[in-house]
């Protein structure tokens, strides 16, 4: 066979597992991207989970099984407002939605302690310390969630959903401190 045949032969075999190499790699790269998309959705839907087992808890007059649901959310809040530090809306939505878990948690705390000591009024000072923790990150999340120029699409309605509920936090926090008589 002649040399330039030879050569010709090498380079389409080169150039072959060139083609292979690069749709391997592709192929990974994009099933990297769609799982690290499935997890976020799975997070997403975990952070969900969490805050809705927290509700349940606290309907069920549990307020220490709350508090540790709720900080688990706020967990996973923190977790995608790194995941998502492109999507400058993503990033303000879970950084709100963080602060006010761990309002809600700081409440639930309180709660659980009042309980604990014998629900005596006043409440101790650990009560109320708590409660101004809740109270302080209320405020920090109702800052966060509440500016204006929310962009359109599915995260400004649970942007919404959030201040709202950062908002109703707030009521229940004014009024358990003034319950607790911790002013």
């Amino acid at each position: 066979m002649p040399t330039g045949f030879l050569r010709a032969q090498q380079q389409m075999m080169a150039m072959a597992r060139i083609y292979l190499i690069s749709l391997i790699v592709w192929s990974i790269a994009w099933s990297v991207t769609g799982w690290t998309r499935a997890q976020t959705i799975g997070d997403e839907f975990e952070m969900e989970r969490l805050r809705v087992r927290a509700e349940e808890a606290v309907a069920n007059d549990d307020p220490e099984a709350a508090a540790m649901n709720i900080g688990r959310a706020g967990l996973m809040a923190k977790l995608l407002a790194k995941t998502h530090q492109e999507d400058v809306s993503a990033v303000r939505l879970f950084q709100g939605a963080e602060t006010l878990f761990r309002s809600q948690e700081h409440g639930y705390r309180a709660m659980a302690l009042f309980r604990r000591a014998g629900g005596q009024l006043p409440a101790s000072s650990g009560v109320c310390g708590s409660l101004s923790l809740s109270h302080s990150s209320i405020q920090q999340a109702m800052a966060t969630l509440g500016h204006e120029n929310n962009p359109p699409g599915p995260l400004a309605a649970k942007i919404i959903q959030f201040r709202e509920a950062a908002a109703d936090w707030g009521t229940v926090i004014d009024s358990m401190i003034a319950d607790y008589q911790c002013r």
